[in-house]
């Protein structure tokens, strides 16, 4: 089986590269497709791929303003040559199901959401700083992208989802039934602690629709210390909000996280995501979970057992749930053997045993 790899672009580290990573082991003779790649800006492990970038990679300022060569995407993606390809395998939230299939291959897109900003427009133009022209526009090119969106979904032979949330979004939209597989967490990596110093913790990029007032609010009401790992463009709005209690440690690396996390009491996760890693690298480390019920945090979080759940995005509620933790007692080697049902090995294997029912 000769099987390519395609994924949206490579110009920033997170959950759907490190997909990328595991299919790639799982596939190491396999080259990834990519409209535009940031050596700088991803591991190592990245360089020991055959990276295949398409003709966005020369345009000038593709680094740094990539969100306006919006209508460029799908034109990158329909120009790579697939030809003598089995299985196209996709990774995609955007544009990377765009590629034309070969005749006689399977096309899988491992789906991390239908596009976000075609399908749930107004949320993300809420949040994203578009002015000028250029939003005035916006509209119209939205509306032509959905149309292209659609006939790509078309084209897929399979959907894979990461979540029975995105499994709903892609019925919905793509009016596709999808087999929904865990993305990867490297559970094994982390092991159960069972004390803490009674601070909690949340690792997050610092953008508005994370939520993360939310928990700054709360934990200003209920005095306990509230430790912040990340940055981005609500940092300083959360400072002032912020009371004494309250810790930002900016960016860290991996072993920052780790060491904070193990020595945290729980981590808070106030934000609505697609699937949500860190609560599962927070349980691989014998860590409860306090999660807004809505996404991915449904899939991987046990009411009672891994952490609390919270009903409404409210700091009354978010309160509510720091109260309810505080009372209960929780097992640190029950909570990870949880997380170890989403390890990269679990992934690896049913990625591996679906892909091997192919009608090739």
């Amino acid at each position: 089986m000769k099987l390519a790899i395609i994924h949206d672009y490579l110009n920033q580290y997170g959950g759907a590269e490190r997909v990328v990573e595991a299919m790639h082991e799982l596939f190491p003779q396999a080259p990834v497709f990519t409209s535009c790649y940031d050596k700088g800006k991803m591991p190592e492990s990245f360089s020991k791929m055959d990276i295949r970038v398409s003709f966005m990679q020369k345009l000038p300022l593709i680094r740094t303003q990539s969100k306006k060569y919006l209508m460029l995407y799908p034109r990158a993606f329909r120009s790579f040559d697939l030809s003598g390809y089995d299985v196209i395998l996709s990774s995609s939230s955007s544009f990377a199901k765009f590629v034309r299939k070969p005749a006689g291959s399977v096309h899988i897109c491992y789906c991390y959401t239908p596009t976000r900003f075609l399908w749930y427009y107004d949320e993300y133009i809420s949040r994203e700083n578009i002015s000028g022209i250029y939003k005035l526009f916006l509209p119209r090119l939205i509306e032509k992208l959905k149309e292209q969106d659609l006939a790509a979904a078309s084209e897929v032979d399979r959907f894979v989802a990461i979540s029975n949330a995105v499994a709903r979004r892609i019925k919905d939209i793509y009016q596709a039934d999808s087999k929904v597989i865990f993305p990867p967490v490297d559970a094994s990596e982390y092991s159960a602690v069972s004390g803490n110093d009674g601070s909690y913790l949340i690792i997050s990029r610092l953008r508005g629709y994370k939520r993360i007032d939310l928990a700054v609010k709360a934990f200003n009401r209920a005095g306990k210390k509230l430790r912040i790992i990340g940055d981005g463009e609500v940092m300083g709005t959360l400072k002032k909000l912020a009371g004494s209690n309250i810790e930002f440690l900016g960016r860290l690396d991996e072993a920052g996280k780790h060491a904070y996390l193990s020595k945290c009491k729980a981590l808070v996760f106030p934000g609505e995501e697609d699937f949500g890693i860190t609560p599962l690298e927070a349980q691989a480390c014998g860590k409860p979970v306090i999660a807004y019920r809505s996404g991915g945090a449904i899939d991987t979080v046990i009411e009672g057992t891994t952490g609390v759940f919270f009903n409404e995005q409210t700091e009354e509620e978010v309160l509510s749930a720091i109260n309810r933790l505080e009372g209960m007692k929780w097992n640190a080697e029950v909570i990870r053997n949880h997380s170890l049902m989403f390890d990269k090995a679990f992934f690896k294997q049913k990625l591996k045993d679906f892909l091997s029912k192919l009608p090739l």
